[in-house]
């Protein structure tokens, strides 16, 4: 994305609403309304989208544009990411808020200390919150993104606390002080076990 330096995702336009152009969106911000409240919106086509009225229906939002006119410009909307400035965004003021693009690139823990790897990714596919985790060795991981897998987020401190046997880790996924590659070959188990987001 070339016009913004630290993009965020705030929805996803998931189809055209009606013949006045407006579009159905799939909001990631806490209230799904305040989807135009951070400024105008960057879409993954580098253009400039701002909201000038969004309701709710159901689980989206319906979002009116001022860029778009009609159906036909809405239709082709449809799978678009919406961005806006990470920096447009208030930090938040809670012990546990977070932003979940803040999540990535945060060093993972056991709860002894022992490094287990990097969070690459967060995934929600319906069932549950999952934390994709890179190890230094192997392949990526799946773990529950849940408090009882992921007890502690230390956003400024730069890492995540896993909690192995709830995250449904085995030991040989650790990397222990003076190994850089880790121990054993073999892989750590996925449990999407469906406990729920944090």
């Amino acid at each position: 994305m070339k016009t913004l330096q630290n993009p965020l995702l705030l929805g996803t336009v998931g189809g055209a609403h009606g013949i006045r152009g407006e579009v159905r969106v799939k909001s990631f911000t806490a209230d799904p309304r305040d989807l135009g409240a951070y400024g105008p919106l960057t879409g993954a086509d580098g253009k400039r989208y701002t909201v000038t009225s969004a309701r709710l229906q159901k689980t989206v939002v319906v979002v009116r544009f001022s860029e778009i006119a009609d159906r036909n410009a809405a239709e082709r909307l449809n799978g678009l990411d919406l961005y806006v400035e990470r920096a447009m965004l208030p930090e938040g003021t809670g012990e546990d808020e977070y932003y979940e693009a803040d999540l990535i690139g945060l060093k993972a823990v056991s709860t002894t200390g022992e490094t287990i790897g990097t969070v690459l990714a967060h995934h929600d596919f319906g069932a549950g919150e999952l934390l994709e985790i890179e190890p230094s060795k192997g392949a990526s991981v799946m773990i529950p993104f849940s408090r009882i897998a992921v007890p502690e987020i230390d956003v400024a401190g730069g890492r995540i606390v896993v909690e192995m046997v709830a995250a449904g880790l085995k030991d040989a996924i650790l990397v222990r002080e003076g190994d850089e590659q880790g121990e054993g070959e073999e892989d750590a188990a996925s449990t999407g076990d469906g406990t729920g987001g944090r």
